[in-house]
């Protein structure tokens, strides 16, 4: 079946702006050159474009100097799209706990690693400020700080990259119970995990860095794997 006609459009516009042939900041044809180059209607030219826009690819403004202009890539709202593929995935039968816990290893202890050699003070101060107190904070706070201090690792790499990918692990939804079953000091490890890599990002030592961050994921594989919750969850 062939697919609409704004969504044949709004294809051949993607491919032109992922190609970078159009590049960030640079305005696309108005409405009525792109509805007689292409042949199609107004209204699936608009259509075309409202699509774009909730792919965060391009933004339009209104006004005299209006129209739409291709979109400055931005990790968080790029991150938006692949945490329903990741909800998508960890979801059904095709991904289990290993496969999660393996995509975390490959990400987060090279993360680490680069973050203790390239981070800045700004950098610091914001995985500090994702620590927790795993005695007085309840669940929400601490999933949400755990959440926020892979994602300032990430960050701190100085590679947007790391932190486009890592952001969907702690953004997407997943079915799991994850406040069950959970060993008794699971967050007292987790919280002394953390302090341990902002210790040796501090110190701008790699190789530490790096390994600690490999413990810390082992520590929640065999926590996590025994229980059968998801291993981003807590850590």
């Amino acid at each position: 079946m062939r697919p609409p006609a704004y969504q044949l459009l709004a294809d051949e516009l993607r491919a032109d702006i992922t190609s970078g042939r159009l590049q960030p900041g640079e305005r696309l044809p108005p409405e009525p050159e792109l509805c007689v180059k292409t042949g199609v209607s107004r209204s699936t030219v608009r259509e075309a474009l409202r699509l774009l826009a909730s792919q965060h690819l391009i933004v339009t403004t209104r006004g005299v100097t209006g129209g739409s202009f291709v979109a400055h890539p931005d990790a968080e709202q790029l991150a938006d799209g692949l945490a329903a593929g990741f909800t998508l995935l960890t979801n059904s039968a095709d991904v289990d706990l290993a496969d999660l816990l393996e995509l975390r290893r490959a990400l987060e202890v090279p993360a680490a690693g680069l973050a203790a050699a390239r981070r800045t003070e700004e950098h610091l101060i914001e995985i500090r400020g994702a620590l927790f107190d795993p005695d007085l904070d309840d669940f929400e706070t601490k999933m949400a700080a755990h959440a926020a201090f892979h994602m300032a690792v990430a960050k701190a790499t100085g590679n947007p990259l790391f932190e486009l990918v890592v952001r969907p692990l702690y953004h997407a939804q997943f079915g799991a119970d994850v406040t069950a079953n959970l060993p008794a000091d699971y967050w007292t490890r987790i919280d002394a995990d953390h302090r341990a890599m902002i210790d040796c990002i501090t110190a701008r030592d790699v190789e530490s860095a790096r390994r600690t961050a490999s413990s810390h994921l082992d520590y929640v594989g065999s926590s996590t794997r025994e229980r059968q919750i998801m291993p981003q969850y807590g850590g």
